[in-house]
């Protein structure tokens, strides 16, 4: 997990292109220079808020495979910091989201003074609903945000006191 870079572009741009990955995200129809905004949006976040999402690199090859970690962005109807992740289907399936999303929660808790950490996930996206289930989160509400009228989302939470009491 490390910042995005101008080089990681292409990369991004192929893992925002995969068909799995537009739908789960509503963005179907990502070009370059989307993805290019989302890494710039990513960067700004960790400037202005001390939150945003990581670039993940596969440790073994240095291959861009996704990104992770905290999303807050400035909606009147997002609950709070956000834990997510989206990761080329290629690499689906090897526990990356998972190691990326505790390290997230780690740094959340660590970081911020909040005392709950979300992840909103749609309702057929049963693999996120699987990781989060791994990192803690619970089934919260059903919410349906604002920029997306059409796609209500199932709103996971992880209290602090949840968090600390199984990291023990």
């Amino acid at each position: 997990m490390r910042p995005f870079r101008e080089d990681d572009l292409d990369a991004f741009t192929a893992v925002l292109q995969a068909p799995e990955v537009g739908a789960a995200l509503h963005a179907p129809d990502v070009d370059r220079f989307d993805a290019w905004l989302g890494m710039a949006q990513q960067l700004g976040q960790w400037e202005l808020r001390g939150t945003g999402q990581w670039a993940l690199e596969e440790k073994c090859t240095g291959v861009l495979v996704g990104r992770a970690g905290m999303h807050f962005p400035g909606r009147d109807d997002w609950p709070g910091i956000e834990i997510g992740w989206a990761l080329h289907p290629d690499y689906w399936g090897k526990g990356y989201a998972t190691e990326a999303g505790a390290a997230s929660v780690d740094y959340a808790f660590a970081h911020h003074d909040v005392d709950e950490i979300y992840s909103l996930i749609l309702a057929e996206n049963m693999r996120s609903q699987a990781v989060a289930r791994r990192l803690g989160f619970t089934p919260w509400e059903e919410r349906v945000l604002k920029h997306l009228p059409t796609l209500p989302h199932v709103v996971w939470r992880l209290r602090r006191a949840e968090f600390q009491r199984a990291s023990t």
